[in-house]
């Protein structure tokens, strides 16, 4: 699958094979308490499962009070 991620500078990897959201963060290094991922226009939840021909895009969780 193609993962662009938004943090905050743009970067493009490729992850092979099907799994949970929350896995690919992971393999990636990334804290899947810190960031949100889209699908197209769906905003997933890291129990989804992402397949290999996939897109997603991955965005800073920002938070301010």
């Amino acid at each position: 699958m193609r993962v662009v991620l938004r943090l905050p500078e743009r970067k493009e990897v490729e992850v092979k094979g099907n799994r949970p959201l929350r896995q690919v963060l992971e393999e990636l290094g990334l804290n899947p308490e810190t960031v949100v991922a889209v699908r197209g226009e769906e905003l997933l939840t890291l129990e989804d499962e992402v397949r290999e021909e996939d897109t997603l895009e991955v965005l800073s969780a920002i938070s301010g009070g």
